[in-house]
């Protein structure tokens, strides 16, 4: 990159200031600084919640969460990058949940520990109403649980801040989990490609996929997209 076309920014990562072009976003701008990410980055599209970062603006005493892979970086931002978020995830199988029981309360009891802050919900940088899905978990309306955090990308950011301990996104991944395995209608045609599968219907096929060079696989994959469009 040719620094003397493109207008560059001072930004402080870890308390030590860099230059860099200022249409990066935080994660190009950090590897642009000469850090290698191995941790703390994934799909770069915004979908994954890998790249969970917390920054300051100039002059701003507020904490901001963000995705390091779709936020630009400002001039004087301050920032840090979180390669791992820790939060508690309980253990279940999801057939031997009773959905509308107290089960859900009994696989994380520190749902009725939530005191309704919305710090859960300021703290999620896809902006998801994080706060109302806690609360229709505890009145046991799971089809409101997954509409409501259907777009949760995991990035674990809801449950560092939450100062009641919750671990919201893991809540809301058992609900749906729980509303797919119990609340939502059976589709014949999946029942019976799982049937087929486990009857090795597709051994063949799967294991000549499996000895298909990597440009003949690209060839079909292509080639079934193309009619995929056509039938559209």
């Amino acid at each position: 990159m040719d620094k003397k076309n493109v207008k560059m920014i001072p930004i402080y990562v870890m308390g030590k200031k860099f230059e860099v072009p200022e249409e990066l976003t935080i994660l190009k701008a950090l590897e642009f600084s000469g850090f290698t990410i191995t941790r703390g980055c994934g799909c770069r599209g915004g979908v994954c919640g890998a790249c969970a970062t917390v920054y300051r603006r100039k002059g701003d005493y507020r904490v901001i969460p963000g995705l390091a892979c779709q936020t630009v970086v400002e001039p004087e931002m301050s920032l840090v990058q979180l390669p791992y978020i820790s939060s508690r995830r309980s253990s279940y199988v999801v057939s031997e949940v009773d959905p509308d029981s107290m089960d859900i309360v009994k696989t994380y009891p520190e749902l009725m520990r939530c005191m309704g802050c919305n710090t859960c919900t300021k703290s999620c940088p896809v902006n998801i109403q994080v706060m109302n899905y806690i609360s229709a978990t505890i009145q046991g309306d799971l089809k409101q649980v997954v509409e409501l955090s259907i777009e949760c990308v995991m990035c674990g950011m809801c449950a560092a801040r939450c100062p009641a301990e919750l671990s919201p996104y893991n809540i809301a991944l058992f609900v749906r989990r729980l509303y797919g395995a119990h609340k939502l209608p059976k589709s014949p045609e999946l029942e019976k490609r799982v049937s087929d599968i486990a009857n090795g219907v597709y051994n063949a096929e799967i294991a000549e996929l499996k000895i298909t060079d990597t440009k003949k696989l690209q060839g079909i994959f292509n080639e079934m997209q193309a009619k995929k469009g056509a039938s559209v």
